[in-house]
């Protein structure tokens, strides 16, 4: 029996596929994040895989986090809230910074919309293939919240400190074309071929040398997992203040409700 229950793993060839299996929004939690994490490290042990693709099942390719389910407001409450504290184990952003440190080429396949965390998970990634269909958006302000997933580092890096303000301070859903345009996304194809292409490009990767794509994909990415891990703790710092206020009540209430949040700045 396979020790994943969220996701698919398969090999074809030298590309890993890597298939999120938790339709119709895969919204994640920490089992997923490990999950995906725990086979991003088994490919790196792998000396036949040399790229993967992260790819998702269902019409979202990751709708970030659940905030109206019970459970993970449970695990976020008793999440440490000391920044400077270690955090434990099983923490979602522990986990997330796993992901950042695996070794060889990922590319995202955002068949859908990738929202919130999983727009962090999207750029976790080192390209992404989308289609006119997707979106993406940093929707934290929209909640009265925080952006999380490192993403205070990672977008910037990707798509430069104003393009990445904009993102954050309207809260807005980003096509697929505008995403290639910023370069939040690297090609943009016809919905139905955006798995069939990010397998191409994968491919074409692995097509090289496995130590030198290792060793120069060390020398791009140099400090990266590090940067995230101090992006993730101040994160959780001001998403643990912000998440005690009134208006991210109204702020997860309004999103429920598909409707504009009333905020009172309290």
């Amino acid at each position: 029996m396979s020790k994943y229950t969220d996701i698919g793993v398969e090999k074809h060839g030298h590309v890993g596929l890597i298939e999120i299996r938790k339709p119709p929004l895969n919204f994640f939690d920490v089992s997923l994040i490990n999950q995906i994490a725990d086979a991003l490290e088994e490919f790196d042990n792998d000396i036949e895989i040399r790229a993967s693709v992260l790819a998702a099942q269902g019409k979202a390719f990751c709708a970030g986090a659940d905030f109206s389910d019970p459970k993970r407001q449970e695990q976020e409450a008793s999440a440490q809230n000391d920044p400077a504290a270690n955090l434990p184990i099983n923490h979602l952003y522990v986990q997330a910074v796993r992901i950042f440190r695996n070794k060889k080429p990922v590319v995202a396949a955002v068949h859908g919309a990738a929202i919130g965390g999983g727009l962090g998970l999207a750029v976790s990634a080192d390209f992404r293939v989308t289609c006119p269909e997707a979106r993406f958006a940093a929707n934290f302000t929209k909640l009265g919240f925080h952006p999380g997933f490192g993403l205070t580092t990672t977008l910037p890096e990707l798509v430069g400190k104003n393009n990445a303000e904009l993102i954050f301070y309207t809260s807005r859903r980003v096509t697929g074309e505008e995403a290639t345009r910023m370069g939040l996304a690297n090609l943009c194809v016809p919905q139905d071929q955006v798995r069939t292409e990010a397998m191409k490009l994968a491919a074409e990767i692995a097509e090289c040398s496995p130590l030198g794509l290792i060793s120069t994909r060390a020398t791009m990415r140099a400090g990266l997992a590090d940067r995230v891990m101090a992006a993730t703790n101040h994160e959780l710092a001001e998403q643990t203040k912000l998440r005690a206020t009134e208006d991210f009540k109204e702020g997860v209430k309004a999103t429920a409700e598909r409707r504009a949040a009333n905020f009172k700045g309290r």
